[in-house]
């Protein structure tokens, strides 16, 4: 049989830790198949039937999995992930392994919904991205998730996400302490998504070296953000001109993704939302992505969705917001 060439292209993965000490971890491989593995930087190139390389490349992502899930790796960890494969008995599905996002510092970061999948198709595909939907539907963790393994990649040099400071029922002049902590709560759910994903001592170590910055959406004008995965969080309650300004700050090898719920806007009444108008503004443009969530992509606690639920009906019925 015809022998054909494959090109895997491992991103971030410890290669060290994958091959083993002088390659113990491929050796198994290369004893049970006829094939021909060459490692140079992120690529392995298998030579083989193609038959024999399918299951080589079952085995490889398999063991990335196991890697970074244990974050260990050795010959006999091998061997078994080969056989188990061998036996149709993968530990991850392809389709499973095709939707994660992230391998965080304590579990996987995946795609779990159909509109998830979609969103991370649109951010794979577009250099902007807008994610649109209801609470607790994984927009924003998603969002984060894209960007640390981004940074992780070394596809960008840099993380920046950004908030609206709207007050939501409560006054930030009532609040204590100065403006940047008064600012803080708004900003925290950025902060507890990074935190579950890469270890505290990096994550600290990353703020203040100016690798990853956190900050209210106002402090974003006049800056232009080159080799940056820039997220706009909350972003029914930026301004038209708002919305412009953080758009227009993109420069060169940059990615954005703006996320938001137009059901939960917080400005005064009279206050055309950013995120309502831009759907109009952009929906020709090439290279920017909308994607939708409903309540079906709520997958947080089982309640929320009841809770969602309960609200619609409540403001069907006529009844006005509080």
């Amino acid at each position: 049989m015809t022998q054909i060439e494959k090109i895997l292209t491992l991103e971030s993965v410890d290669m060290l830790s994958l091959l083993g000490m002088n390659d113990n971890n491929i050796k198994p491989i290369e004893d049970r198949f006829n094939t021909s593995i060459t490692v140079r930087g992120e690529n392995v190139y298998i030579k083989g039937v193609p038959e024999e390389i399918d299951a080589v490349e079952k085995i490889f992502k398999e063991m990335i999995y196991v890697l970074n899930t244990t974050g260990n790796l050795r010959p006999s960890d091998v061997i078994t992930i080969m056989e188990l494969t061998l036996q149709g008995k993968e530990i991850i599905s392809e389709k499973e392994y095709d939707t994660i996002v992230l391998y965080s510092k304590s579990d996987v970061v995946k795609a779990k919904t159909p509109t998830q999948i979609k969103y991370f198709q649109a951010v794979k595909k577009q250099d902007i991205c807008f994610a649109i939907g209801p609470a607790g539907t994984g927009k924003t963790y998603l969002a984060v998730a894209f960007a640390v393994a981004a940074l992780k990649k070394g596809l960008v040099n840099k993380i920046v996400l950004a908030r609206p400071a709207v007050e939501a029922g409560e006054s930030l002049g009532f609040l204590p302490g100065d403006f940047r902590e008064k600012i803080d709560p708004y900003l925290r759910p950025l902060y507890d998504a990074l935190d579950n994903m890469m270890p505290s001592d990096k994550l600290k170590s990353y703020i203040e070296k100016g690798v990853i910055e956190i900050v209210p959406l106002a402090y974003m004008r006049g800056r232009t953000l080159n080799n940056a995965f820039v997220i706009l969080d909350e972003a029914q309650n930026s301004t038209s001109m708002q919305m412009k300004m953080f758009l227009t700050r993109l420069g060169p090898n940059s990615k954005a993704i703006i996320t938001g719920d137009i059901t939960q806007i917080d400005l005064p009444s009279k206050t055309v939302s950013g995120l309502v108008q831009i759907q109009d503004i952009l929906k020709d443009v090439e290279g920017v992505g909308f994607v939708y969530f409903d309540k079906g992509d709520v997958v947080r606690h089982k309640l929320v969705k009841d809770i969602i639920n309960a609200y619609e009906k409540f403001q069907a019925g006529g009844e006005k917001e509080f």
